[in-house]
């Protein structure tokens, strides 16, 4: 081979260097539009955030994010068309979806080309069990969210009665199912195990079975309306059995429609968002709570993808999962985070609060225990 120009080494040089300088693509998608546009929007002020913050420090093995945002409205049909769009697009990694039908929908397209995906909210536990190779999830799982349920159940009403109710819901009918199979796991069996619609305003029936049989704790897997139905007529009935539940209670409405009855209730939840690092340029966007709840999960997300392929040595999709699945652990604003071979988190970060009276008399959560 003959000797090379300069002008060809320094064409060479250059070429060299635009190789080196190109951009690592990024997907964000997420519900900036439609009924959930405050978290959506809360998840991408995060997610922007730490895209500065990774690119000011040097970006992903060299290479600075570009950010490729899609709306997906919540909407399963909207997520599909935002994947493949992404997917057009070139993007190697997605920071999305937070809704679960739309991370649900969206998911075959990933695996299809061969896109990593890290939701920051999706909960529907099957997400990730239907074989998925490339999808994370920074949430806990209802299922998972169920199983420290049942096994709470399991440790404080060792050998005493205790009931499972659902709401007949799929969301409600997992929790259970996974709570009844802890509440096996920790040598227990319920003596009840039953749904009642959300729809029905009627509940005398189920209580006059709790009390025939004793019941001195119900697991009640599904949302807020039913389960301040049931433990005002428990009450109300006479029966002072224990009402467990999930963040399916996460609303203010459990103690209005409870009222007094509310109180001593148990609920399993997610702990409260982390405070995203101060910004370098030191201006702070203003945020709601409603914006706060996946600020940091989605900024999480990024320093995941860093960190997975800086351990991976390579920002291929493929090779970063199979580091991730690996179980490694990466440093985030959410604490250290590892995965299984499913891509649910290996310690998922549920919490235990109680409803109490207040000082100012309102009945509240406050305060959390870990969670067993």
């Amino acid at each position: 081979m003959g000797r090379i120009a300069w002008p060809a080494l320094a064409l060479l040089a250059l070429m060299g260097g635009a190789q080196a300088a190109e951009p690592l693509r990024i997907g964000l998608a997420l519900p900036l539009s439609g009924p959930d546009a405050g978290f959506g929007q809360g998840a991408r002020l995060g997610a922007e955030q730490a895209v500065s913050e990774i690119n000011r420090a040097g970006g992903v093995l060299g290479q600075k994010i570009q950010l490729v945002v899609q709306d997906d409205a919540g909407d399963p049909k909207q997520a599909v068309a935002a994947a493949r769009k992404l997917a057009g697009a070139n993007v190697r990694f997605v920071v999305g979806h937070l809704n679960s039908g739309a991370a649900a929908a969206a998911s075959p397209i990933y695996e299809e080309t061969g896109i990593v995906s890290i939701t920051p909210g999706a909960t529907w536990a099957p997400l990730t069990r239907r074989g998925a190779s490339l999808l994370f999830r920074l949430a806990g799982s209802d299922a998972q969210q169920g199983l420290i349920g049942g096994t709470l159940l399991a440790q404080r009403f060792r050998d005493r009665p205790v009931a499972i109710v659902h709401d007949k819901t799929s969301f409600g009918r997992s929790l259970a199912d996974e709570a009844a199979r802890a509440l096996k796991a920790g040598g227990g069996r319920e003596r009840l195990f039953e749904g009642v619609s959300r729809e029905d305003r009627e509940v005398a029936g189920l209580v006059a079975k709790l009390r025939a049989l004793g019941i001195e704790a119900v697991y009640f897997g599904g949302l807020q309306a039913p389960a301040a139905l049931l433990i005002r007529a428990m009450r109300e009935a006479g029966l002072n059995a224990t009402l467990i539940g999930s963040d399916g209670l996460l609303d203010k409405d459990f103690a209005q429609v409870a009222g007094a009855a509310a109180e001593g209730t148990l609920m399993t939840l997610a702990p409260a968002p982390p405070r995203l690092p101060e910004s370098r340029g030191g201006a702070r966007t203003p945020r709601t709570p409603e914006a706060d709840l996946f600020a940091g999960a989605a900024y999480a997300a990024f320093e995941v993808i860093r960190q997975g392929a800086e351990g991976a040595r390579s920002t291929d999709p493929a090779k970063v999962a199979t580091y991730l699945h690996g179980g490694a652990t990466t440093r985030s604003v959410l604490g250290e985070v590892a995965f299984d071979a499913r891509g649910d988190l290996v310690r998922p970060p549920f919490a235990v609060a109680t409803w109490r009276k207040l000082s100012d008399g309102r009945i509240d959560y406050a305060g959390t225990e870990t969670a067993p």
